[in-house]
């Protein structure tokens, strides 16, 4: 994979390597907590939904320019163009990073501009590419982190479902595996105390939290004592980014779910020499983008999550 010039040193490069891509958002069925794939056919988005929903996008990467996808802005458009169109218009939208390619201002320009087309509020947390910066990601806190503790990690409940937003892009470890770190680790736990195991949580961070393919980085080195805190809820749905692609694993009463990017798809694990932008005919790249639904209904033992790409 090639990064950018000014991009300096190995680490740098070996960070930006863990980029992936796959689709554009994912739409969310939040029922009884437990969620449930409907599958990623457009069909799904006209099944009427009389449930509590919320979008997931990801992996916008605002700025980049290479022959996998060298109109970004193009792409997010068309995923925005998705999530207007839908059926019931989701609660809030959830971002999992990535919003930018290289930190800078204007690229955090482009993707608010064209985000806010939505007309949803958006709750984001950081991808890697959104904290290169000189400061370590003090853009992004000032833009997108007000209220925020440390690295930019919080907490808010809807329709009776508690949501965390959690870090893991700040001191990765070797490989570009994701790290939480025990400040951040200490604060979920003392967020989740006295909360009824009854109640549907829902986790979101950048990485994946559990391990997808460690040797291109995709994990969290800390992400089973995420897991250790969650273990008491009956319903626990965990999404990620980063890897560019649709993903999905139960183990109990978790379920692990990663969305496609809005700008370019990566490899399948394994299947290259290592991760990056992975450049594909022009008529199939939008089968490889999109966005994530999910809804939550009352007294329903499953989170229905609909993936729908930008095309077939």
């Amino acid at each position: 994979m090639n990064t950018d010039d000014h991009e300096k040193g190995p680490s740098r490069r070996k960070v930006l390597e863990c980029m992936t891509w796959a689709g554009t958002g994912v739409l969310w069925t939040i029922a009884g907590g437990v969620p449930t794939s409907l599958g990623i056919i457009d069909g799904a988005l006209a099944q009427q939904s009389k449930g509590f929903t919320f979008l997931q996008i990801s992996d916008s990467h605002m700025g980049f320019d290479k022959p996998a996808n060298p109109n970004v802005k193009s792409t997010l458009e068309e995923a925005i163009g998705r999530v207007k169109a839908l059926p019931v218009k989701p609660s809030f939208m959830i971002h999992t990073g990535d919003i930018s390619h290289l930190s800078k201002p204007a690229e955090f320009d482009d993707a608010d501009r064209i985000i806010s087309e939505a007309r949803l509020d958006v709750h984001f947390v950081p991808g890697e590419h959104d904290v290169i910066d000189e400061d370590q990601g003090k853009l992004y806190r000032d833009r997108y982190g007000r209220g925020t503790k440390g690295a930019g990690w919080y907490s808010f409940d809807a329709d009776g479902v508690h949501f965390i937003g959690l870090v893991n892009v700040v001191d990765l470890k070797a490989g570009g595996l994701g790290n939480l770190g025990n400040e951040q680790l200490q604060w979920l736990e003392d967020d989740l105390k006295g909360r009824a195991a009854s109640q549907p949580i829902v986790v979101f961070a950048h990485i994946p939290l559990w391990t997808v393919y460690p040797d291109w980085g995709w994990g969290t080195q800390d992400g089973a004592r995420v897991l250790d805190n969650l273990k008491r809820f009956g319903s626990v749905t965990v999404l990620n980014g980063h890897i560019h692609q649709v993903m999905q694993k139960v183990e109990g009463n978790v379920t692990f779910h990663t969305a496609r990017s809005t700008a370019f798809p990566q490899p399948a694990p394994g299947t290259a020499p290592s991760p990056g932008p992975m450049k594909v005919p022009e008529d199939k790249l939008r089968t490889m983008l999109g966005i994530a639904s999910v809804t939550f209904k009352q007294n329903e033992q499953r989170l229905a999550i609909i993936d729908t790409p930008l095309q077939g």
